[in-house]
């Protein structure tokens, strides 16, 4: 297994993170969602090295196999990490690809660092550009949602994510499309990440403001998002993106719920290899 040292410590040992990497070509590095790991891209890994790319996947810390720190989990700390992956394995021309949560790091990323190691950059059902309802942020979601996520976590969080695994695929509406196996497959995922991570990163994607960082994009930039998305609303998150990032490109798919990797996982993965072959 493949394991890299961050430049961040706890209790003076190195933070430690997971990784897949396979293929070759140019990097493609996919960031996974809250609360999964990087198993949620099962069903796109091998497509996209089939397509001649080289592809790694991570597990942010506190989640998956990654160290499980008691702290670090603000989006500046979470970029930093994805900053010392690229440095430690010299990464260049690369696409970074993020998740609902990973799309913060994208953008995060970008904002801190720069885009001088980047070729693209991908969006997929993320919380970017900002979630949190606010006076500038009208249709965003409001404060006491995320305050009851938190609440729903510390009271049962094996509960609460089987509850938010069905909403996360809109499972009523979806039983043709995703099976119960790999709904319980999700549930089973998230329940291995830290308790404290998944409660600190609702804060991390619920009220962090991406609007300055998208500011920063100037590279060929992909949005996708479901209109029946009901974790991340798509006007805050995707529609907005878009109206900040210069050139980007917006796909919508149609009645696709907030994880269109498991439920549309064809179309998804024909955008995403259509945008990285342009």
């Amino acid at each position: 297994m493949n394991y890299l040292e961050t430049t961040s410590t706890e209790n003076d040992e190195s933070i430690k993170l997971f990784y897949h990497d396979y293929g070759s070509g140019d990097p493609v590095i996919l960031i996974h969602g809250w609360p999964l790991s990087h198993q949620m891209w099962e069903y796109q890994v091998e497509p996209l090295i089939n397509a001649g790319h080289r592809v790694i996947a991570y597990d942010r810390r506190g989640f998956g196999k990654s160290d499980k720190p008691w702290g670090g989990y603000d989006y500046d700390t979470l970029a930093k990490d994805l900053n010392d992956l690229i440095n430690v394995l010299n990464l260049t021309n690369i696409t970074l690809v993020g998740f609902s949560m990973g799309g913060g790091e994208v953008s995060r990323y970008i904002g801190n660092y720069g885009t001088s190691k980047l070729k693209k950059a991908a969006l997929i059902s993320s919380v970017a550009a900002f979630m949190l309802k606010t006076d500038d942020n009208p249709k965003g979601v409001p404060a006491e949602t995320f305050e009851q996520f938190k609440a729903g976590v510390r009271k049962d969080r094996l509960s609460f994510l089987e509850d938010f695994g069905n909403n996360f695929v809109n499972y009523g509406d979806n039983k043709d499309r995703i099976s119960k196996s790999q709904v319980h497959f999700n549930w089973a995922v998230a329940s291995q990440a830290s308790p404290i991570a998944t409660v600190d990163c609702i804060d991390s994607f619920g009220t962090t403001d991406f609007r300055e960082d998208l500011k920063s994009f100037d590279i060929p930039t992909l949005i996708v998002h479901g209109d029946a998305d009901q974790v991340v609303p798509i006007e805050p998150s995707a529609k907005q993106a878009a109206s900040i990032v210069k050139g980007s490109t917006l796909e919508i798919i149609n009645d696709a719920p907030h994880g269109l990797v498991f439920t549309h996982t064809e179309e998804l993965n024909k955008i995403l290899i259509d945008f990285l072959a342009k």
